[in-house]
């Protein structure tokens, strides 16, 4: 509505709407009966055409005021299924929403004043229906009265608001909302999302991998999730198989070994050093514990290298028990290579070995195996040049007790990664034909445009999640590292029209501050060069400092994070990251101003003089307070994007699919993750309709079941099918 005036004052009485039903009236006393203002009919009409139109112009905005008002009380509800989110190759849909501008800050400002108060409150009859169920809550006989005043219906006056609290005017001061989208190109700048619990994190991380999975087939959708959401796997799951992207999705779930996929975090490498840093990065790094941790990557360094050149593959439950026993590394590396060198060398190390005792045994090789004594006593006479033997021989050199000692910080993180069934998850057998869970790293996932979802059960045991959760980070920035350099289709053939190009790499983060270490940091940094596109979700700023445990780190994190969503949150600090990048507008306020005086002339006729009038004052206010954004309702938040643009969106209550025919094997964990635990974050369902059931599309279906896990190479289709049934039967 277009204002003339200083104050646009749309929270008043809609007087509008008196000219609008007068003019209405006279249109039809034109039209009806001319003769009663004297004019012919011919005129009648035209003078009713021109009140009609005058009517309408007026009646529209009476409309738009009480519009305004309404919204101020109750937001028009906003709901979609998945499969009605906006999909576009272009621009990532976030919800309805407006660019927020000096406008909504003097609208905000208006509905805060006491005179407001009556068009932003809750009316008395709904204050009155409110108290009527409180105090009607225990008479059994009058429970359908209690029913009456609750129902979730437009039919009903009492209707109660939907429960998401806040304050309804942070959105209701635009009615003209629109589709805001963030374009793909902002995305390889990396989004942070800030929010309290139960806000509308899910929801709005749910919306965006909707359309990531259903953008296009030439991307990557990854998401880490440490407490595990069975509605989140449901929904990707959903989505692929609607995407026809079935084949391509992956669970890892630490809770479920027994139905997870199977990963392996230093399989795969570009440089054998790359096995100790990813270990030895999650080490401290503080005061004395830097030179154990030193200490620590040199002995992992040697076993890897060791194990590398013997032509097998580094995995957790290897690397722990040659830590643990340096000696049998030693002597199976020296089986393989002295005999290259010197055919009868192990004719010469038995003999040394026969004539060993407890006396003629060095001091400082006390407590080691005695073979091992003769191949140190034999590469002395004889010098051999290899690199690899040399590092195991310097490892030991040193006593047995003081190596155990500077190890000692090594082998909790590697118990960790190998206790219990999860050992089977981190340290697969890549011989084992008959086990049907697949085995993937992060170079195989994006060369075939993969869906995984990564549930690391941090609310059971959150040590082996976070070392999880870590190791899985330091292997994605080594693979990014690759990429960068020599692209995806690196070691591959040669396609038709020649290499596939950049993949986008979407990486969804819940939490990430419990996951996040110094290998994070060059993951945001450098990781958009090779297509990661990183979308992290967090509480507060505090959480990130308080686990990376440097106030300068955790600066560099978030500086690195171009888009920036802020929902609900309790800290004034994490809200100041929204409000202080703000300037500043003027906003208008209106004063009344009355004064009278008298006349000291006592010639003149006056005796008094009184003026009174409206004072209109500007003052300079923050776009924003934090306060605005504690007050936020739930799935609505700020969006600062596009170079500092701020956004005012809401996001879509979910709408339940069409059924929940879902394979066997998804189905158990979702069930096994809501009886375990519930994240909470389903704030909506109580004002959401109830479900209807969604049919899975018959080429997706087999049977009762979907299939989930990929053929192990190597085995015949008819055998695959014989074993998967014998695993499904099971």
């Amino acid at each position: 509505m277009k204002q003339q005036h200083p104050l646009e004052a749309l929270l008043r009485p809609a007087v509008e709407l008196n000219t609008a039903i007068v003019c209405v009236m006279c249109a039809l006393l034109c039209v009806f009966a001319p003769w009663a203002l004297a004019l012919i009919p011919s005129v009648g009409m035209g003078m009713g055409v021109g009140f009609l139109s005058f009517g309408v112009y007026r009646g529209r905005q009476a409309w738009i005021v009480l519009r305004y008002r309404r919204n101020m009380r109750r937001l028009p509800r906003f709901a979609l299924r998945s499969d009605q989110i906006p999909v576009s190759t272009r621009s990532l849909w976030l919800g309805k929403g407006f660019r927020w501008e000096a406008k909504h800050t003097q609208r905000l400002h208006e509905s805060q004043q006491p005179e407001a108060a009556q068009y932003v409150k809750p009316s008395g009859l709904y204050r009155w229906a409110r108290r009527m169920e409180n105090r009607l809550e225990r008479v059994r006989s009058l429970y359908f009265v209690i029913r009456l005043l609750s129902a979730d219906s437009a039919l009903n006056p009492f209707r109660p608001l939907p429960p998401v609290g806040g304050i309804a005017a942070l959105h209701a001061v635009e009615w003209k909302e629109i589709d805001v989208r963030l374009p793909l190109g902002e995305r390889v700048g990396h989004t942070l999302v800030e929010g309290t619990t139960r806000v509308g994190k899910t929801r709005l991380a749910e919306t965006m991998i909707t359309q990531d999975i259903a953008r296009s087939t030439n991307e990557v959708v990854i998401c880490f999730d440490p407490k595990g959401d069975a509605d989140l796997m449901i929904r990707m799951y959903i989505e692929a198989l609607r995407a026809g992207r079935g084949d391509e999705f992956y669970v890892f779930h630490l809770g479920f070994p027994e139905m997870s996929a199977r990963y392996n975090a230093v399989g795969r490498f570009g440089r054998i050093s790359e096995v100790a840093t990813r270990i030895a990065g999650q080490l401290s790094g503080e005061g004395n514990s830097a030179a154990f941790r030193e200490f620590a990557w040199r002995f992992v360094n040697i076993v890897a290298r060791a194990r590398h050149a013997l032509g097998q593959r580094p995995n957790y439950e290897q690397i722990l028990t040659d830590v643990v026993n340096i000696d049998g590394v030693l002597i199976e590396y020296a089986q393989d290579t002295l005999t290259k060198h010197h055919p009868n060398a192990w004719e010469v190390i038995s003999g040394i070995e026969s004539q060993l005792n407890d006396k003629n045994i060095p001091l400082a090789m006390k407590g080691r195996d005695k073979r091992v004594v003769a191949i140190e006593q034999y590469l002395q006479q004889v010098k051999i040049r290899d690199v690899v033997l040399e590092g195991l021989r310097s490892a030991v050199r040193y006593d047995k007790t003081y190596f155990d000692k500077i190890v000692a910080s090594l082998l909790p993180l590697l118990e960790k990664l190998t206790s219990g069934r999860i050992a089977e998850l981190l340290s697969p057998d890549y011989h084992d034909l008959e086990d049907p869970r697949p085995i993937f790293d992060w170079q195989q996932i994006i060369r075939k445009r993969g869906i995984v979802y990564v549930a690391l059960d941090a609310m059971s045991d959150f040590e082996v999640a976070q070392a999880v959760g870590n190791s899985m980070f330091a292997d994605l920035v080594s693979v990014a590292g690759h990429i960068y350099k020599h692209g995806v289709d690196d070691g591959l053939p040669e396609i038709a029209g020649g290499q596939s190009g950049k993949v986008a790499i979407n990486l969804h983060c819940d939490e990430f501050n419990e996951l996040m270490g110094d290998e994070f940091i060059p993951l945001i940094n450098k990781g958009g060069g090779a297509g990661i596109q990183v979308t992290a979700y967090t509480q507060t700023i505090s959480d990130i400092e308080a686990r990376i445990g440097n106030a300068a780190k955790a600066g560099q994190v978030i500086g690195n994070f171009n888009n920036l969503f802020m929902l609900r949150v309790r800290e004034e600090r994490t809200a100041r990251t929204l409000t202080d990048q703000l300037r500043k507008v003027n906003v208008a306020s209106r004063m009344m101003v009355s004064m009278a005086g008298d006349s000291s002339d006592v010639d003149s006729g006056v005796d008094f003089t009184s003026s009174g009038g409206d004072r209109i004052s500007t003052v300079q206010v923050p776009m924003l307070e934090s306060a605005d954004v504690v007050s936020l309702p739930k799935g609505q938040c700020f969006a600062l994007m596009e170079g500092g643009q701020l956004w005012k969106i809401r996001m879509p209550l979910p709408l339940p699919d069409k059924g929940e025919n879902i394979p066997s094997n998804i189905h158990d964990i979702a069930e096994g993750m809501r009886s375990q635990y519930s994240t909470g974050d389903r704030w909506w369902e109580e004002v959401m309709p109830p479900p209807v059931n969604f049919q899975v599309p018959a080429e997706f279906q087999n049977g009762n079941r979907v299939a989930l896990y990929q053929p192990p190479g190597g085995i015949a289709g008819s055998e695959l099918e014989e074993r998967e049934d014998a695993a499904w039967n099971e």
